[in-house]
């Protein structure tokens, strides 16, 4: 995996964060609006359009609201994955090869034409098939 955007904030503060795949056209975005965070994939063309989007968090229901939150935006070298980690912990995955998104609470339900796959909660076995982890 390749790191592209790393960005340290508080939870609740409004952040966004964006990040393109170097070999396609589409990206994907990070998104505090003070309430949630959520995680975007995007398509690059002159009228960028959310093909998807994956629920991180809620800030109300976090209790270290105070304390710097690491944000890293991470790809495959072929640019077809790209992976959300929160303080050195994968939650969010879009594949856009198989057109599918995961997330650790599997919120919400796949929106519209884009997704592929129905089932997405993100799994243990999933993060470590991309990040090469042998159990």
């Amino acid at each position: 995996m390749i790191l592209d955007v790393q960005h340290e904030y508080k939870i609740g503060q409004d952040t966004f964060l964006h990040s393109f795949s170097s070999k396609h056209d589409f990206g994907v975005v990070f998104e505090d609006d003070q309430k949630t965070g959520y995680f975007y994939a995007i398509d690059k063309s002159e009228n960028p359009d959310v093909l998807d989007g994956l629920h991180i968090y809620n800030v109300e229901d976090i209790i270290e609201k105070t304390l710097l939150t690491k944000i890293e935006i991470c790809w495959r070298e072929d640019g077809l994955l790209a992976a959300l980690l929160v303080n050195n912990h994968c939650h969010a995955i879009f594949d856009f090869g198989n057109k599918a998104g995961y997330c650790r609470n599997g919120f919400p339900e796949t929106p519209g034409d884009w997704a592929l796959v129905k089932e997405r909660q993100l799994s243990e076995e999933m993060i470590a098939s991309v990040f090469e982890v042998k159990p």
